[in-house]
């Protein structure tokens, strides 16, 4: 029986798109270029900021984010906001609590990322990240902590995520039960792996409540 649902956060709660397309804009590339190979990266298993090194041979990232907060102090830049989680989110985590389930967000999130999703004022239990935690998915201490901060066992909890590396097998390897939400890059590709099916694949928040807590 499970007892608590806990979240990703890119892909899972927040469309990345407009992040990805204020980068594009940023480094002075086509957004779908910069797009197109974002998927490159997720298909061939490669680091996120090799679609950055590819783009843009030899860019200084640290660096160009330190410019982009000068020159833009107030805009969203390589953050997000409300206007960026997907519709399902708000009603799905809504229901999952009226029906008793602990609703927890915990991802490999940057500092910033924590205020930004609890000044969402989401219908969740806690907010927690990976900066915060200084623990990246896959390590399995990262899954020690979720199992911690839930309360209960760790076969209670369920893990939503969009990624077979981060999301699926250290999730099983923790005792928990995976799930595998179809949508970003990352999410439709992976799905397709093998290793996948060693997950419950959904392709939207609102299918949990019915697999998690029948009515």
């Amino acid at each position: 029986m499970i007892k608590a649902a806990v979240f990703d956060v890119g892909e899972t709660l927040i469309d990345e798109t407009r992040i990805w397309c204020r980068w594009a804009d940023r480094i002075g590339v086509p957004r779908f270029a910069l797009l197109g190979v974002i998927g490159g990266m997720a298909a061939t298993g490669r680091p996120l900021t090799d679609a950055f090194d590819l783009v843009r041979p030899g860019i200084d990232l640290e660096a160009e984010q330190t410019a982009w907060a000068a020159a833009e102090p107030d805009s969203l830049r390589n953050n997000f906001d409300g206007d960026d989680l997907y519709p399902d989110v708000r009603p799905a985590l809504r229901e999952l609590r009226r029906r008793g389930i602990t609703v927890i967000i915990a991802g490999n999130q940057p500092p910033q990322a924590k205020s930004a999703l609890e000044r969402m004022t989401l219908p969740v239990d806690a907010v927690y990240t990976s900066a915060e935690w200084e623990l990246e998915k896959p390590d399995p201490k990262f899954f020690v902590r979720v199992a911690e901060v839930a309360g209960v066992e760790p076969d209670e909890i369920c893990y939503v995520g969009d990624r077979v590396d981060n999301d699926v097998l250290p999730v099983l390897a923790a005792g928990m039960r995976p799930v595998l939400i179809r949508r970003g890059p990352w999410g439709y590709l992976t799905s397709q792996l093998p290793e996948a099916s060693q997950a419950t694949i959904i392709d939207g928040l609102d299918e949990l409540p019915g697999l998690l807590a029948p009515a």
